[in-house]
């Protein structure tokens, strides 16, 4: 395994070469693919490239053959990987214009074929990848195409992709209003918004595990053929879908949802769909096809929990919660309490007044 670093890249870019051919026996860091971007120099992968050499003028290194077949590159130079890859590089952008990812935060996944997947690399900001950025590996998460190390979280897209049959594509982020409720290990309350209903469903949850552990893979498994939308506890939120769009449909509708929510609890008032509506949205979604844990329920089953209790606890929403009124499981104040302490604040901001 050969590493260039960044003084190994400047050195090159010096030599005025314009492509640097390389495979997966050889690694970039962060900074060495900084140079190479700033310099316009390109990064090309080449299979069949002879055993590591120094660049000349017009020339570039390159590396000994890979251990990729001839069949997986050629699967991954073809057609249907190149629109997948523009697929994912475009939802990349948009996740990280909306926020939804921080730093090299976020990965995006989607089939290519039997036991193939393309997937996000590591160690990069989801709105600036190229296509030539993306990796394939194979249902165990090993390797098998792209000269960027591939996304370290990929084995918890595999829990999906081997679950859900029908799942096309995965997308996990950070979004902060989504994240919210996952830092502290609430699901989102259901029957406020129709979309949430019919387009993604009853959001789930799994408590902490270390990220792209093989415990959050197992927490994911059985969640995924029912859920297109599951919260990981103080991480983030991962989303599968139909299509690499698709999937990040479900993880903008359950962010707006949960940004509607958090906004929405310090408002007087407490409105929610009627019970006997929601089985009307729960045939809409089942006539697209979609899954939800809920089909099987009758409406009284759909119903167990008030969604504003769900959100606000027996404190209630009637009042905005707030620093000064925070959200508690104790009886309210009665009335008598009330007018005792607004007299005892009365009596203390006029005895300051005659000072």
């Amino acid at each position: 395994m050969k590493l260039i670093a960044q003084k190994e890249a400047a050195d090159f870019v010096k030599t005025g070469a314009k492509e640097f051919r390389q495979n997966s026996e050889i690694r970039l860091t962060p900074g060495a693919k900084d140079v190479f971007t700033e310099a316009g120099v390109k990064v090309v992968f080449d299979a069949g490239a002879a055993a590591i050499a120094t660049g000349s003028a017009g020339s570039a290194p390159v590396a000994a053959p890979a251990p990729y077949s001839a069949a997986d590159i050629a699967l991954f130079a073809s057609k249907e990987a190149t629109t997948i890859k523009e697929q994912i590089c475009d939802i990349g952008r948009r996740i990280w214009a909306r926020e939804y990812c921080d730093g090299n935060g976020g990965n995006i996944s989607a089939r290519l074929g039997p036991d193939r997947f393309i997937c996000t690399p590591t160690g990069v900001s989801k709105g600036f990848m190229t296509p030539d950025m993306m990796c394939m590996v194979d249902g165990k998460g090993k390797q098998l195409g792209g000269t960027w190390k591939r996304s370290s979280e990929i084995t918890t897209h595999m829990a999906i992709f081997h679950s859900t049959p029908e799942a096309v594509s995965v997308c996990h982020a950070h979004p902060v209003h989504a994240g919210a409720f996952a830092i502290k290990g609430m699901q989102p309350p259901p029957r406020l918004i129709p979309e949430l209903e019919v387009f993604v469903g009853t959001v789930a949850y799994t408590p902490y595990k270390t990220p792209g552990s093989p415990e959050i893979a197992a927490e994911i498994f059985p969640l995924a053929p029912k859920h297109q939308s599951i919260l990981m506890g103080n991480h983030g939120v991962i989303c599968w879908g139909k299509s690499v769009e698709d999937a990040y449909f479900k993880m903008e509708i359950t962010d707006a949802y949960c940004r509607t929510v958090i906004l929405a609890q310090s408002i007087p008032g407490s409105a929610s769909i009627p019970c006997d509506k929601l089985p009307e949205l729960l045939n809409i979604k089942k006539s697209l096809g979609l899954p939800d844990d809920r089909y099987d329920l009758k409406p009284a089953g759909l119903c167990e929990v008030d969604p504003w209790v769900q959100m606000c606890g027996s404190h209630g929403c009637s009042s905005p919660v707030t620093p000064w009124n925070p959200m508690t499981n104790d009886a309210p104040s009665s009335n008598a309490e009330i007018e005792a302490l607004v007299q005892k604040l009365t009596d203390e901001i006029v005895a300051n007044l005659k000072k």
